[in-house]
């Protein structure tokens, strides 16, 4: 009997005869090439009927725009069971006995954190096997209608419609097949599984779960970011490869507090021994800083200057660049591999929880790319499963590596071009600056004019032209990335993603951290000295190199960091949220006008923005460049965390509210862990000890100072008095060359001919001594030192951290006798089935004839199980 549709439009997600769950939902628009598109849809949906999916068409005169066409797909009961043998999906057949230990001490601290125990573990924990239609009474099958969760039923569905044919059969065409392929020509509009409810309110009809408002009121809240995720009812509706990313970045996120404590403890040590930074009450001084005439910092239009003029930066510089930085280097160092050790573990459980475990086995095999199979025609066969298969012949796959390579070294080499470009305008524009800004109004402002420098309007606007930049190159790449990934013809959606993560992962890694590497290891190295300055592309172009800022290089690398950091961050957290929530207001206002029966359920998804297939992606890809900053570069600035923390406490909220609010609902997919980024996190973590021990010991003036305070200083004593002077070398000006001379009215007032002699930030020889303006051993004791401490760091490190990764197994021991156990259940279970269905064959046998009775045989039980263990 059909229910009238006013009754049940709203919440519905079943067909008209109200029994009937809808599973997916297709889309489909009208237009001049209608006749075509017309007959790949009569053709398609007739071969879905052909497969055993049910289909009803809600006409194009029913819907809110009167001009879109909606198909609701049904999967009976018979299509999931043969598909759920066929991608063996594990089903429970019976309630998990053993028991949990979960009980921890102190566990009512964690009450204001945990949400109510049905949200967050939605179904019982169970003993699941991999589906057999043919021993469909072995499982707990209690109805056939809800046996299947609507995740495992849309995702069945989506693998037959990825994979059914738009060409009648006698067509030879192989590649006219798959949704992918009906959604890319224009056939449908699209394709998606529908919302249990809407998301502010519970479902009007008993048999809808209203999972969805659950989700909203339990986790995508922002005022929920105190409690805990739940991660079971995510994976339950949204999948196992959704729930994975937001158990990492839970995890990621609990972690981070960890290095933001013991960073704003290294931050609060700077600030309270502010009062024993020698050297910089020595620049602030009158009769030190204040006598200090310094060399003009480039050509021409730039004039002497006293160092007294960096007294601000140089306290703010001693914030970062103090003791504590290097142990606090070193501990994230550590932290970093605790971090995936830690997060290892936890994805073993996981992985055990979610029935995850030997999944990937089964996604190489069975899972092929709709793509992969028409595009590759060559078959052979598989000497495992003994069936033949499509492959991609060795030579067509070296030549498409080949070219995807080039491609990728190409766009790299691109942004590289490009920063070489912006370093070139700094060089070029710094002069312009400090000749404008010389007499500039802004000089005279109270509180900003001593701010308001060349250095800073020269890095600001160089900034934003490599933002600029980077935004028009990720823009450009990502296209790119997806077409060159598709040409490869990867086998599997896990191979797909892998090669996708890595070029998109390697190009981002340039985009974002180059200036970074830029400021930190390549400013104020290779600047030569007066008289004999080096510049970028030889003399004639008269691009000075960059000499660091006058507090030092390690504060400009804080303030590019903090820069990039956090404006990225602050600015993607907007876009996620402000874009999708626009786009749905915009799309929806016409709906808003109508009364609410006539909004369908489909309708309403319909409206929603699209979860793509790079929706996941660009989430791991956010998470992982912001893992970068707080680890390659944390050195100079140990408040990194700290910022992180509070970012991806908003994060979780913002993804979780985006995805269950504004996006439809994606098709469940599984996965076993992150994936790729696994690696490229293990990665960088490698690299982040290196990046790190530079950093102190090259960027920072840590190892200057210590060579100086237990070798150089002239009394004897431990301290840093003289420490200043000693530092800088002198130049005498008079052998200045015509092209580095400051111009006529370019120098200060105070400046006259008595002063014959500047100072620089370097180790050489005074004029006059008979090996003027060489290195004076001073400078090679320092570089000794430098790279004593590089080597002794690294070492201390990497043995810590392969010590800690060696003592912390991957798979916790409850764990893995828990699946011991379960595979022992299992293989027990089937056992006792098997010998209970032959008995029953052997005695409805016996029941058709007249032979002596037969005596059961004792089957070897134990002999059988013990191969599980």
């Amino acid at each position: 009997m059909e229910i009238d549709k006013q009754q049940h439009s709203k919440d519905s997600v079943f067909f008209r005869d109200g029994r009937r769950r809808v599973d997916f939902v297709l889309s489909y628009v009208d237009d001049k090439d209608g006749e075509r598109k017309q007959e790949r849809r009569k053709v398609y949906e007739a071969n879905l009927e052909n497969v055993g999916l049910e289909l009803e068409t809600e006409d194009k005169s029913e819907s809110e725009d009167g001009k879109t066409s909606f198909v609701k797909i049904h999967a009976p009961w018979e299509v999931l069971a043969t598909y759920a043998d066929v991608l063996k999906i594990k089903v429970p057949f019976k309630v998990n006995d053993i028991p949990d230990n979960k009980d921890t001490p102190m566990n009512w601290l964690s009450t204001p954190f945990r949400l109510p125990d049905h949200i967050m573990h939605p179904e019982p924990d169970y003993f699941t096997a991999p589906f057999n239609k043919s021993k469909s009474d072995f499982f707990l099958i209690d109805n056939q209608e809800t046996f299947f969760p609507p995740s495992t039923r849309n995702r069945i569905v989506y693998y037959i419609l990825s994979r059914c044919s738009y060409l009648k059969d006698e067509c030879p065409d192989k590649d006219k097949k798959g949704i992918k392929r009906l959604l890319n020509n224009g056939t449908y509009t699209a394709a998606f599984p529908l919302h249990d409810s809407r998301y502010w309110t519970r479902s009007r009809d008993p048999n809808c779960e209203s999972e969805r408002y659950n989700l909203y009121k339990h986790w995508a809240r922002f005022f929920c970011f105190f409690k805990e995720q739940p991660l079971d009812l995510v994976r339950k509706y949204y999948g196992e490869k959704i729930g994975i990313y937001f158990a990492w970045l839970g995890f990621y996120t609990e972690m981070l507090f960890f290095a933001a404590v013991v960073g704003t403890i290294c931050f609060i040590y700077g600030f309270l021994t502010y009062d024993d930074n020698q050297w910089s009450k020595e620049i602030c001084s009158e009769a030190i800083g204040g006598n200090i005439v310094m060399c003009p910092l480039c050509d021409k239009k730039c004039g002497y200057w006293k160092l007294i003029t960096t007294c601000n930066s140089s306290w703010q510089s001693h914030l970062f660049d103090n003791v504590a930085t290097v142990f606090f280097a070193i501990f994230m160092g550590i932290w970093v591999t605790l971090f995936l050790e830690f997060w290892k573990r936890r994805q073993a459980r996981l992985e055990y929880e979610w029935d995850l475990v030997d999944f990937e086995e089964e996604q190489q095999q069975l899972q092929l790319r709709p793509e992969y199979e028409t595009k590759c025609s060559k078959r052979k066969l598989n000497r495992i499963t003994q069936e033949m298969e499509p492959y991609l012949p060795i030579t067509s796959k070296c030549a498409r590596l080949c070219l995807s390579g080039a491609t990728v070294l190409f766009w790299i080499s691109l942004i590289i071009a490009c920063i070489i470009g912006v370093i070139a305008y700094r060089l070029a524009v710094y002069a312009a600056f400090a000749s404008i800004m010389k007499d500039s109004p802004t000089a005279h402002l109270q509180v900003v004019g001593p701010l308001i420098t060349p250095q800073l309007a020269t890095s600001v606007t160089a900034s934003c032209i490599n933002f600029v930049i980077i935004m028009i190159l990720n823009l450009m790449y990502e296209k790119v990335a997806i077409w060159i990934t598709d040409m490869e013809i990867p086998k599997t959606h896990l191979e797909y993603e892998n090669k996708l993560t890595v070029k998109m992962f390697l190009f981002q890694f340039v985009n974002y951290y180059s200036s970074c590497f830029y400021v930190a290891f390549f400013k104020g190295k290779f600047v030569g000295y007066p008289g004999n300055y080096i510049y970028m592309f030889g003399e004639w172009s008269k691009l000075r190199n960059e000499e660091c800022d006058p507090g030092g290089c390690l504060i400009e690398l804080t303030t590019q960091l903090v820069i990039v950091m956090t404006g990225k961050q602050v600015w993607g957290n907007i876009q996620e949220a402000l874009v999708p929530w626009l786009r749905n207001w915009w799309g929806s206002r016409k709906a808003r006008s109508h009364p609410e029966s006539l909004y369908s359920r489909w309708e309403q998804d319909y409206d929603l923005q699209v979860f793509g297939q790079l929706g996941l992606f660009q989430e791991y890809l956010e998470m992982v460049i912001q893992f970068g900053f707080i680890t390659l570069f944390v050195a100079s600035f140990p408040l990194a965390p700290l910022l992180a923390l509070f970012n991806n406490i908003i994060e979780v909220r913002v993804d979780s509210w985006k995805l269950t609010t504004q996006f439809r609902r994606p098709v469940a997919a599984k996965a076993h862990s992150i994936g790729a980024w696994q690696e490229i996190l293990n990665g960088m973590a490698i690299l982040s000890v290196v990046t790190n021990a530079f950093i102190v010991a090259f960027t920072s003036d840590m190892i200057p100072r210590l060579v100086y305070m237990y070798a150089y200083q002239p009394d004897g004593e431990m301290n840093m008095k003289g420490y200043i002077n000693n530092s800088l070398s002198v130049f005498n000006i008079s052998e200045f060359p015509e092209a580095n001379s400051p111009e006529d009215g370019e120098n200060p007032f105070w400046f006259n001919s008595s002063i014959t002699t500047c100072r620089y930030r370097d180790y050489r020889y005074p004029p006059g001594h008979q090996k003027q303006y060489t290195h004076t051993m001073q400078f090679w004791h320092i570089l000794a030192a430098k790279l004593a401490f590089i080597i002794i760091m690294e070492h201390v490190v990497f043995l810590v951290k392969f010590f800690v990764a060696w003592m912390i197994p991957d798979v916790p021991s409850d764990v893995r006798a828990r699946i011991k156990r379960e595979r022992y259940l299992v293989q027990e279970y089937l056992h006792d089935y098997e010998v209970e269905r032959l008995k029953n064959q052997l005695s409805q046998n016996a029941n058709d004839c007249t032979c002596a009775p037969m005596i059961y045989p004792s089957l070897p039980k134990h002999e059988v199980l013990s191969e599980c263990l």
